[in-house]
């Protein structure tokens, strides 16, 4: 670890960080954290608080193995555009080009009592900001219960199987109409299988994970590793904490879906290596995985002001409502992990925890707390 006043943080000030998060922890809110922050590409503060695994007494470590839910979903939109790079399509290009089952979609009308023939063609842009008119099956609608009953992400099924049952269900709204949640990233990472010829999680090794160091990032847990992966949570009707045995372990270890959208696990210093690519501009220890412009390109507010492509960005027109920097890309994910990487500042935050249903401000203390130690 650096001496944070070499690179304008105040040390001090750092330590504000620990009291606030040990008292979720002492509550009984949260089983435990590990915070990040490094500026100007040196680490500054680096802490564990709590239990990776709150009934067998193991505490959360420097290697802990987290689900990382949606922060899947930047590293997917990186793959992308590698493969953007190399001149395989264009932004606008329509995804049927390689997906055919995407051909002829239907769309639903606003209140979803009405299936009628889509006029436009999803293109990959549409589903690197999340307008392409996916869902995910959240909620009451039609559209919801049909995502239920198709099991988009059954255990045991391809990224392929996928794709066919999302051909089959209407879209939410036309192509470029609005933002809208849901499996377009996963989507995509089907994209990349077909496009690259291999399996999605083979490309993610062998051009972001293996290049970079990312030793644990994986849409699995392998026996030698099963130790370091945290426990999963939610909160209880008193606030306190209920485990849920959400994957089952086998001899193979944990093994989850392939979803690009939300399926991966990584530990701390895998995704400060992938967020410390992004802030140089796509490149790490002298290895290049993007160009300058591709992420520059990946940082502008595409949709609304507020999304680029693969994560949200602060702008002007949108300013700030906590303590970051307009031009902050950000995203995190459904068990309470968080990240951002701020251009201005240079500057990247790290949470990892594993709480479902969230229902703190940690996230939003931990980005001020980190602000606040910035002295120049």
């Amino acid at each position: 670890m650096a001496v944070p006043e070499e690179v304008g943080v105040s040390a001090d000030r750092l330590e504000r960080i620990r009291p606030v998060m040990q008292g979720y922890v002492d509550k009984g809110n949260l089983p435990g954290f590990l915070t990040v922050v490094a500026r100007r590409g040196k680490i500054v503060h680096f802490e564990t608080i709590g239990m990776r695994d709150a009934e067998n007494s193991k505490p959360v470590e420097s290697d802990t193995i987290f689900r990382i839910y949606s922060m899947s979903k930047p590293i997917t939109s990186v793959a992308v555009m590698i493969l953007y790079e190399e001149g395989h399509f264009q932004l606008g290009t329509p995804v049927s080009k390689f997906i055919p089952e995407f051909e002829n979609m239907k769309v639903y009308n606003e209140d979803q009592t009405e299936i009628l023939d889509a006029k436009k063609k999803i293109t990959i842009k549409h589903l690197l900001t999340h307008t392409a008119g996916f869902t995910y099956d959240w909620g009451n609608k039609p559209a919801s219960q049909l995502y239920r009953e198709a099991k988009i992400f059954e255990p045991g099924t391809t990224l392929a199987d996928m794709v066919k049952k999302l051909g089959n269900i209407p879209l939410v709204h036309e192509p470029g109409e609005k933002w809208t949640y849901g499996v377009s990233v996963d989507v995509l990472g089907y994209l990349v299988e077909v496009i690259s010829g291999m399996p999605f999680e083979g490309f993610l090794q062998t051009r972001i994970f293996g290049p970079l160091g990312m030793m644990d990032t994986a849409f699995s847990v392998p026996p030698e590793k099963a130790n370091r992966f945290a426990v999963l949570y939610k909160p209880n009707k008193e606030n306190g904490l209920e485990r849920i045995e959400n994957v089952r372990y086998t001899l193979d270890g944990f093994n989850f879906f392939p979803s690009g959208g939300g399926g991966l696990v990584s530990t701390a210093a895998d995704y400060m290596r992938f967020s410390q690519m992004l802030l140089n501009g796509g490149e790490l220890d002298g290895v290049r995985i993007l160009g300058k412009k591709t992420v520059e390109l990946m940082r502008y507010p595409h949709h609304n002001d507020r999304f680029g492509l693969g994560f949200a960005v602060v702008t002007d027109n949108e300013p700030p409502n906590v303590l970051e920097s307009v031009g902050n890309l950000s995203w995190g994910g459904a068990a309470a992990t968080t990240f951002w990487v701020d251009p201005q500042e240079e500057l990247i935050g790290l949470l990892m925890t594993q709480l479902r249903n969230n229902r703190y401000p940690f996230q939003q203390q931990f980005k001020v707390l980190t602000y606040q130690a910035l002295t120049e």
